[in-house]
């Protein structure tokens, strides 16, 4: 279970990038749909909370691997 687990643990900083890149991709795609599907001011606003979201999960990111480090 062990190795499994070690499969989806984030352990260094461009790992870290990596999965950030990765959901800031989907994010920003989503961002796009909801600017189809909504135009105008709302659309907008639900593209910047996509790519919102992203930054505050990039920040917890790098702060839980220097925490982890620290440790």
């Amino acid at each position: 279970m062990e190795r499994i687990k070690g499969l989806f643990t984030i352990k260094t900083k461009f790992e870290g990038f990596l999965v950030i890149y990765a959901l800031a991709l989907g994010a920003t795609e989503r961002g796009v749909v909801y600017m189809h599907q909504y135009p105008g001011v709302g659309g907008q606003l639900l593209a910047l909370a996509c790519s919102g979201a992203v930054f505050m999960a990039g920040g917890k990111i790098i702060d839980a691997l220097e925490y982890q480090r620290g440790a």
